[in-house]
């Protein structure tokens, strides 16, 4: 939290002196969420689990001039409900920063609630001429799909977490070289405690063919990454892919080969009726029963393992109702252990910057597959943008 205030304390002098440079904007959000567990937990009288989330985010802007540009977001949540009182260790796996320098802390606490503050950006940008260059924590995208990433090798995210529409932040330095209106050159250094922390890794984009294609490598971690992708279209309808390669640095280091791959495709009607598939391929994920998710203590996700399961199949639909309310249907297959995950949403624009939503996530299976051990997830939202 000292830390927090510090980065504060600097920034104050400057948005006194400069309000006209500076911009903030953001949410709150009100999140509740029902879960019933596939089965009974131990030592607890109970069949189900709540959480109440009141969620504040703030994003903050300071324009020195044409070419500087400071930013510093922060996103404040106070969570609270019986799966806080009866699991204790709940909040240490929220209170998680995977970055060179922590900048997550539980400022308050009690039995059955506590507020978790993070600052998840906070860099420095230049740009001048075709150059970009950007020290500091910030969100690193390579990646192209709508579901799986395997080029995300910075920044990956679970497609379950829903709520944190902002992704994770990497602290890193980026330099980028712009060749062109489609076409650019970067590297990026991510900050680490030991070589199996850090990252130096560079990306080519480029445009042929009428597609946009990109090409990747370098160290990330304890392993040697190469990899590419491509995002056009046929007949009007998306068409997104991405592989990467993990080749361990060392023999001994407990790492493992592995080919990560997805392709994707989407279309929308004339009526505003949109579709979505896609196809996740894991060489080192398993072909029996996956086992092991969790959606509530599960830190492990990497570009490398965003599934245990070998093959991994999506779909989804989406339509508006009305110009206020829309649907929403998705739905992910392990094909090898059958088990599956549902997920319908509607939500309702209330006005211009205000949000309702109801949403579910539904999983179903045998004991021990993929998604069999966990039960099923209901959540309803508001939220409120300024």
């Amino acid at each position: 939290m000292k830390r927090i205030f510090v980065l504060f304390i600097i920034i104050l002098p400057v948005v006194l002196h400069a309000q006209d440079k500076v911009t903030l904007d953001g949410y709150v959000k009100e999140l509740f969420m029902y879960y019933t567990p596939e089965q009974s937990i131990p030592g607890l009288d109970l069949d189900h689990l709540t959480t109440n989330t009141i969620h504040n985010r703030l994003n903050f802007r300071y324009y020195a001039n044409d070419q500087i540009t400071v930013a510093i977001d922060m996103r404040n949540r106070l969570m609270s409900g019986n799966l806080v009182r009866e699991f204790p260790g709940y909040q240490s796996t929220v209170d998680v920063d995977n970055g060179f320098v922590n900048l997550s802390t539980v400022p308050f606490s009690g039995n059955s609630w506590f507020m978790h503050s993070m600052i998840d950006r906070a860099y420095f940008d230049w740009m001048k001429g075709n150059w970009q260059v950007r020290v500091g924590r910030q969100r690193i995208n390579w990646g192209i799909n709508l579901v799986w990433n395997p080029n995300d090798v910075f920044n990956s995210f679970s497609y379950f977490d829903f709520d944190y529409e902002e992704r994770p932040g990497t602290d890193a330095l980026r330099v980028q070289y712009y060749t062109g209106m489609t076409s650019s050159a970067e590297l990026v250094y991510k900050l680490g405690e030991n070589a199996n922390e850090m990252a130096l890794a560079g990306l080519f984009r480029f445009s042929q063919w009428d597609y946009d294609i990109q090409l990747m490598g370098g160290w990330v971690g304890q392993d040697m990454v190469i990899g590419g992708g491509w995002a056009g279209d046929i007949y009007g309808g998306g068409f997104r892919g991405e592989i990467t390669q993990f080749i361990p640095r060392e023999k001994d280091s407990g790492s493992e080969t592995a080919t990560v791959a997805s392709i994707s495709g989407d279309y929308t009607f004339s009526n505003s009726l949109y579709i979505h598939a896609s196809v996740l391929y894991n060489s080192h994920g398993k072909t029996g029963k996956a086992g092991g998710f969790d959606p509530f203590f599960n830190n492990d996700l990497s570009a490398k393992y965003l599934s245990f399961a070998k093959y991994a199949l999506f779909g989804q639909v989406s339509y508006p109702i009305t110009p206020l309310l829309g649907s929403n249907i998705t739905g992910i297959i392990n094909p090898s252990d059958g088990s599956f995950y549902f997920g319908p949403a509607f939500t309702y624009s209330i006005l211009n910057n205000l949000e309702f939503m109801l949403t579910g996530q539904l999983f179903f299976g045998e004991e021990g597959s993929e998604f069999g051990d966990i039960g099923q997830l209901l959540f309803a939202r508001l939220k409120w943008s300024f």
